[in-house]
C-alpha cells in the first residue's frame, strides 16, 4: 500500500494508492473511496467519515470499507449504490448540501455531480464531494469525465483520477483551468491491467498545459506528497 502524506495549512492529505485518499484535521479523519487497505490499521486511523463516489471497480472496495469503518463512522454513498450498510450510512445525490446544522461531525460537505458524458447521455453516474476542512475547500471529483458542472465548483485543493476511464491529460488540464484551484493533486493510473506506455508523455503534456494556461496552480503528484 502506498502511503504519501503532506500537511497543507493544517490539513494532512494522504494518498493510499489508486484513487484513495485520507484527510485528517480538526480532530476528524475522512476516507475518500477506501481501496486496497491492510487489515491491521491502528485505532487512530479508523474513519470518522467515509465518502464513497461510485461502484467503479477501481475505487470501490467493500473489504477496505469494512476495515476503516466502525460503529462511530458516518458513511455517505450515492443514492444509486447497491451496497447496504448498517449503522450511520446516508445516501446522497448531487445537489445535497450538508452544511450548517446539517454538517457531518463539524465538517461541511457539498455533494456535486460526477459522470461520464456521452452522446447517448451520462454513464457511470456517481457523485463527487467538496469538503470544507481546516478552512480549505477540497474537491474530490470521483470517477468523472470533464463535465460543465465543474465551472460552478469553487475549491482551494482539487483531486481526481486521470486515465482512460475518466479524463485524458488534455481534458484534465482543461478541468484545472476551469476550476482554478490553488493546488491540484492528479492521480494517474491504468484502468486496465495493460501498462500505459504513454503515461510519461501524458504527464508531460498535462504539466505543460497547466503551466502555460494556469501558472498559479501548484501541481502535487501523489508520489510527491
Amino acid at each position: 500500500m502506498n502511503v504519501n502524506s503532506k500537511i497543507i495549512d493544517g490539513v494532512e492529505i494522504t494518498w493510499l494508492g489508486n484513487a484513495c485518499f485520507r484527510l485528517r484535521g480538526e480532530n476528524v479523519t475522512i476516507y475518500l473511496d477506501p481501496y486496497g487497505l491492510p487489515g491491521n490499521l491502528p485505532l487512530e486511523d479508523m474513519a470518522d467519515i467515509i465518502l464513497l463516489t461510485s461502484e467503479h471497480p477501481r475505487s470501490f472496495d467493500p473489504d477496505s470499507i469494512r476495515i476503516v469503518r466502525n460503529s462511530n463512522t458516518t458513511t455517505l454513498l450515492p443514492e444509486n449504490m447497491n451496497l447496504q450498510f448498517r449503522g450511520d450510512a446516508r445516501r446522497v445525490e448531487a445537489g445535497d448540501y450538508l452544511i450548517d446544522d446539517l454538517c457531518i461531525k463539524g465538517i461541511s460537505i457539498e455533494v456535486v455531480p460526477s459522470y461520464k458524458p456521452g452522446d447517448s447521455g451520462p454513464t457511470e453516474v456517481g457523485v463527487g464531494y467538496v469538503i470544507t476542512i481546516g478552512g480549505k475547500r477540497i474537491y474530490y471529483a470521483g470517477f468523472t469525465g470533464l463535465i460543465p458542472e465543474m465551472q460552478s465548483i469553487s475549491a482551494d485543493i482539487v483531486m481526481f483520477p486521470i486515465g482512460d476511464c475518466t479524463m485524458n491529460a488534455e481534458q484534465a488540464a482543461e478541468a484545472v483551468i476551469m476550476i482554478s484551484p490553488q493546488i491540484f493533486i492528479p492521480v494517474y493510473y491504468e484502468c486496465t491491467d495493460i501498462p500505459d506506455t504513454n503515461r510519461a508523455a501524458d504527464i508531460r503534456t498535462f504539466r505543460e498545459n497547466v503551466s502555460r494556461k494556469a501558472p498559479h496552480v501548484e501541481l502535487l503528484f501523489p508520489e510527491d506528497l
